[in-house]
């Protein structure tokens, strides 16, 4: 699976999630693109984002989207705070669709 971890996302998240593909925005070089923009160039470039933007789903249209689109809800977007989802992540990975959108919670 393809995963692209948002800006706002530590990069090393992505080393929690080393049976996949996982890439941060800043290394493909698109950290600077607003939401719209970053959707519509990840399209067919990725299978996943994975972002703690809580506001994400209300402002783009994601259901039409060709991936899926992962919201972690923690106390804060330090790497400390988000590591206890990654088991929750992983499991959503394995079965989340295209045009889904899924949050995870620290009560999940």
């Amino acid at each position: 699976m393809r995963i692209l971890l948002d800006a706002c996302v530590p990069r090393k998240l992505r080393y929690e999630l080393t049976i996949h593909s996982a890439w941060t925005a800043r290394e493909r070089g698109w950290n600077r693109l607003p939401d719209g923009p970053l959707l519509d160039v990840i399209a067919g470039e990725i299978d996943v984002l994975v972002t703690v933007d809580r506001s994400l789903r209300f402002q783009q249209r994601l259901t039409v989207r060709p991936f899926a689109v992962i919201v972690l809800r923690a106390k804060s977007n330090e790497l400390g705070a988000l590591r206890p989802l990654v088991p929750a992540l992983l499991q959503a990975l394995a079965d989340v669709k295209p045009g889904e959108v899924r949050e995870i919670t620290e009560s999940d």
